[in-house]
């Protein structure tokens, strides 16, 4: 990972009011740019996953996730290296579809990037793309002739490689 570069972080909290909040100020008071965030519950009850995607330097990063996890609310946080984890994304693209013959061209490129259509009028085509950010990017770039007319994206989610889950004991883990 390079010193200035992205910083995966994955937290276990406590699924209660107010925790995203006091997790978010904490990261915004060390002048951290949230790049991506994602929540949802786990498969314990109670207990909410918070993925976040931070772009900064290595040593403030540590710092940053050693006061989270001071935090009474933080069961458990690890920051991870992407290349160690398995990350998606999931994108919705709604573009307006060519009268020009290219809606052939258009299927053919959502298809190769193993999206999904999920709403179509005679106007308009909104597909759905899972993959990686970059993936997500290239498709966006290849159907730049297209007019888009909205994205909306979730930011990533992700989990370490391998058989081990990504947070195994309470604590600093990493």
């Amino acid at each position: 990972m390079s010193s200035n570069g992205m910083h995966v972080i994955v937290t276990l909290v406590e699924d209660k009011p107010g925790v995203l909040f006091k997790v978010t100020s904490l990261i915004r008071r060390r002048n951290f740019n949230i790049a991506t965030i994602t929540v949802g519950s786990t498969e314990q009850e109670g207990i909410s996953r918070m993925t976040f995607t931070i772009y900064g330097q290595e040593e403030e990063l540590r710092q940053v996730v050693y006061q989270l996890d001071k935090l009474v609310e933080v069961i458990s946080i690890v920051s991870m290296k992407p290349e160690n984890m398995v990350i998606r994304e999931l994108a919705l693209i709604k573009m307006v579809m060519p009268n020009n013959g290219l809606q052939t061209e258009v299927i053919e490129k959502i298809n190769r990037y193993r999206g999904h259509v999920v709403d179509m009028t005679p106007r308009t085509i909104t597909v759905e793309l899972v993959d990686t950010p970059e993936k997500i990017d290239s498709f966006i770039r290849e159907i730049g002739k297209i007019n888009i007319v909205e994205i909306a994206r979730t930011g990533i989610t992700a989990v370490v490689k391998g058989a081990e889950p990504t947070i195994k004991e309470v604590g600093v883990n990493g």
